[in-house]
């Protein structure tokens, strides 16, 4: 990742060297200054689908640099200030200079554009393409590896030059970013690429993934780096922020968007997404509000970034994103823009402001515009999402075996594994005598051993019986978080709702149990380890009461309640605290699990407080009379008028919810239960 960023699963590669850079006081101070009179924005985006030496072609490279250029110059930037490297130049903005992602053309490039940069223009460098690991020769990685991105013509291990031909690396990257950074030149890095040595198996998932491994590249065992090396190489300083597309020892993935023949790299997907739908977003928020769309999508990577920048604002504003014109009867807006069949819309005649004229749904849309299932309302020229098509069934890929010469009779699971469906939630993995569920990336233990659920048989149960108590589960769990999340606001730019700190305390494993907790200390994630405890403090922050509630999906996707405990108050006066404890267990398997922190504004009228812990997995909900039909009873009750009619959709704005997602990444993996709840007012 450039040092903070420009190598994508290249999260923890980075041009100072691949690893993970301190802000520095002040250079941060300096980014969240006002920019320089007529500063411009300068990018260079490179896409590498079709790769001349190597047996590596990618289908999503070449759709996600026309996506982020369209992108960019929505938020203002001038397609003459564009440069963009790809193998398919087609529908690139008209003005912007083309050509091919060679080394040589990614160099000559990178030179043009430092040049042109002058001290308070940003520059952005985005990649989309594989990334890899090879051994540093150099010594600057403390005998480790390099991270190189891999252009066109990018071949096999060369020994002759003791590197992969034409291979960029990220010494060259860093060299070339601080070049311009002590110029006074901001510089953003967004990454879509990957490396990984972590030994991760895709089984026959729908994405692929982004990376060659050092047997694809030919690279010899004797002269393989050793990745535990300590990292030497200097720091970057500047003013500069680099978002990567996953976690180090993650994959970074790309899917076909729905049928119209386009692929996207989910990270790039959901970037854009969020960069068209918050003009005022700090960086920050734009990498949260994309982790959180990555997190419902099939890919399971969680992205990073760092950089002083972090907290800045991102430059330019997007031209009319939060409303889509209404063109010939039609929506100038599709499946990129997250727009799909089902969606429900409120009408206007104007691009900003103004009492909506009606409201309309979504019949079908394709990547970039949408038809509705009526004519719009007389005089709307615009149109405003208001909500989400409600889930889909849960879907499972075609079963695979991932040792076919195991031993195993499986017989009993196929014949009870339902028939595969198109963009399956789920894929199904025949190992170890069980079925695991992997996501829909195909990838089998991406935490460690165990880390895919299995399904167990229980005492009496078939596997026909057991398959579809888990299939229950995970539909369940998956649907309820698509559902809370496309209730909650997407506001990015107001004051926090609730505010969250989280503490903690390490403990060890002894003889089973844990050990007596350490002190306290700050965490912001993800990484935790058994015994750990979690100390959450909440804070209402938005001027009025708040019922809070606290929700973990564990990884084998059940949903338990945290918080209230059963009776408890929840509710949240204005700059009011609660403290909540959570223990992980001592132990389970590895695996990623998620905190949810839900926040519901109190009506005024009715006065009745909400505790979303009954929409938890039924056995999970604490004797709750009805628990098996809380999420329906809870969505019923949002989706009903004053008048007591029902509606489909969320009329024309959506839930007032706010919803916190905290990605918990367990090592080896555990459970987390409720450890202790303490209640002050601040």
């Amino acid at each position: 990742m450039l040092s903070a960023a420009l190598v994508q699963c290249f999260p923890d590669v980075n041009l100072s060297g691949m690893t993970r850079i301190l802000p520095y006081a002040l250079a941060a101070a300096a980014a969240l200054a006002a920019p320089a009179a007529r500063a411009e924005v300068h990018a260079l985006l490179i896409g590498v689908g079709d790769y001349a030496v190597l047996d590596a072609d990618l289908k999503g490279p070449e759709d996600d640099v026309r996506l982020m250029a369209e992108t960019l110059a929505a938020r203002g930037v001038a397609a003459r200030d564009m440069t963009v490297l790809t193998t398919g130049p087609a529908g690139l903005p008209q003005g912007a200079a083309s050509g091919a992602p060679t080394r040589d053309g990614i160099l000559a490039a990178m030179d043009a554009t430092a040049a042109a940069a002058k001290p308070g223009d940003t520059v952005v460098f985005y990649f989309s393409g594989h990334g890899a690991q090879a051994p540093d020769l150099s010594g600057d990685e403390g005998g480790g590896y390099d991270e190189i991105f891999l252009p066109a013509d990018a071949a096999r291990w060369k020994g002759e030059i003791g590197m992969v031909e034409n291979a960029l690396l990220d010494d060259e990257l860093a060299q070339w970013a601080q070049g311009m950074l002590a110029r006074g030149v901001r510089l953003v890095g967004l990454i879509d690429a990957c490396h990984s040595a972590t030994g991760f198996r895709s089984v026959e998932g729908e994405g692929v993934a982004r990376v060659l491994d050092e047997t694809d590249l030919g690279i010899p065992e004797d002269v393989a780096g050793d990745a535990e090396g300590p990292d030497q190489a200097l720091g970057l300083s500047g003013d500069y922020v680099f978002l990567y597309s996953s976690q180090s020892d993650e994959r970074s993935y790309e899917y076909p968007l729905g049928d119209t023949g386009e692929w996207h790299g989910e990270f790039t997907l959901r970037l854009a997404q969020v960069l068209a739908a918050a003009p005022q977003a700090t960086w920050r928020q734009v990498l949260g509000a994309a982790a959180d769309a990555m997190v419902q999508g099939p890919a399971r990577q969680v992205p990073e970034g760092e950089g002083p920048m972090l907290d800045a604002g991102v430059f330019g504003e997007a031209a009319g994103m939060q409303r889509f014109r209404i063109e010939d009867g039609k929506l100038a807006a599709g499946l990129l823009q997250g727009v799909e069949a089902g969606t429900e819309l409120a009408l206007y005649a104007e691009g900003a402001g103004g009492d909506p004229l009606g409201a309309a749904m979504v019949a079908g849309a394709t990547a970039r515009d949408a038809t509705l299932t009526a004519p719009p309302a007389e005089g709307a020229l615009w149109a405003e999402v208001t909500a989400s098509p409600p889930p889909e069934p849960l879907v499972l890929a075609a079963a695979v075996r991932a040792d076919p010469d195991d031993g195993q009779d499986y017989a009993g699971w196929q014949a009870a594994l339902p028939a595969p469906g198109v963009k399956p939630d789920l894929v199904p993995i025949l190992v170890d005598g069980t079925v695991a569920l992997a996501g829909g990336d195909g990838v089998l233990d991406p935490d460690g051993p165990g880390s895919t659920p299995r399904v167990q048989r229980e005492p009496g149960e078939t596997e026909a019986d057991a398959l579809a108590r888990a299939l229950e589960t995970a539909a369940h769990g998956l649907r309820l978080r698509e559902t809370l999340a496309g209730a909650a606001g997407r506001a990015l730019t107001a004051a926090p709702v609730i505010e969250m700190a989280i503490e903690r305390r390490p403990a060890a494993v002894e003889g089973g149990e844990c050990a007596a907790p350490g002190p306290a200390g700050s965490w912001t994630g993800p990484a935790a380890a058994p015994c750990d405890q979690l100390w959450l403090t909440l804070t209402n922050r938005s001027g009025k009461l708040q019922d809070v509630s606290v929700l973990y999906m564990a990884a084998d996707f059940t949903v338990q309640p945290i918080w209230p405990q059963q009776n408890m108050v929840n509710r949240l006066a204005p700059g009011e605290s609660v403290r909540i404890g959570l223990q992980i267990e001592a132990s389970a398997v590895a695996g990623t699990e998620e905190l949810w922190i839900l926040g519901v504004p109190v009506d005024k009228d009715s006065g009745q407080r909400v505790d979303l812990t009954r929409l938890a997995t039924p056995e999970m909900t604490r004797a709750y009379a009805g628990a098996s039909d809380a999420m329906a009873l809870w969505l019923e009750d949002r989706l009903t008028t004053e008048d007591g009619a029902a509606m489909r959709g969320f009329s024309l704005k959506p839930a007032a919810l706010t919803m916190i997602r905290q990605i918990v990444r367990l090592n080896p993996g555990v459970g987390v239960t409720p450890f202790e709840i303490e209640r002050t007012l601040q």
